[in-house]
């Protein structure tokens, strides 16, 4: 099954149907481990945070969760951009559950408490391939951004 997503994600194959759920979850988790490994140094901090976000995007058991954290490695890994994998999600997911997974891209970069240039500019391409608009963009950096302020 993973190779199949794999392919349907690198643009191999089309997706059925019945698979643009599975695709954008991987597409999410793919994204997401992108974001995790922008600065170049993947921690377990945010393999954990990836983790969370999945189980409760999708309901998902923390083994489940894991498990698709792990496929969204193997599709990040083998793919060559990101145009593939915000190809999936615009066209499985409404612009309301594209600026989620905004959010949850900069929870992944705040989760090491160091976020930098490589960081910043891939959310700006991000956004730009799933047409979130900036104010959309600035408000889930600045909503992130507060709740990992000190108190």
């Amino acid at each position: 099954m993973l190779d199949r997503l794999i392919k349907r994600l690198t643009g191999a194959q089309e997706a059925a149907p019945e698979d643009r759920e599975a695709a954008a979850r991987v597409a999410i988790a793919a994204v997401l481990v992108e974001a995790a490994r922008a600065d170049e140094v993947y921690l377990e901090s945010e393999r954990a945070v990836i983790d969370r976000i999945l189980g409760e995007r999708f309901g998902l058991a923390p083994g489940d969760a894991a498990a698709l954290r792990a496929e969204g490695e193997a599709a990040q890994a083998g793919a060559v951009d990101l145009v593939r994998f915000t190809r999936v999600l615009k066209g499985a997911i409404p612009i309301e559950e594209r600026i989620e997974v905004i959010v949850a891209v900069w929870r992944v970069i705040y989760a090491d408490d160091d976020k930098d240039a490589h960081e910043s500019n891939l959310v700006r391409r991000l956004c730009g391939l799933l047409y979130v608009p900036d104010r959309d963009a600035g408000l889930a950096r600045q909503s992130v951004a507060q709740s990992y302020r000190a108190p």
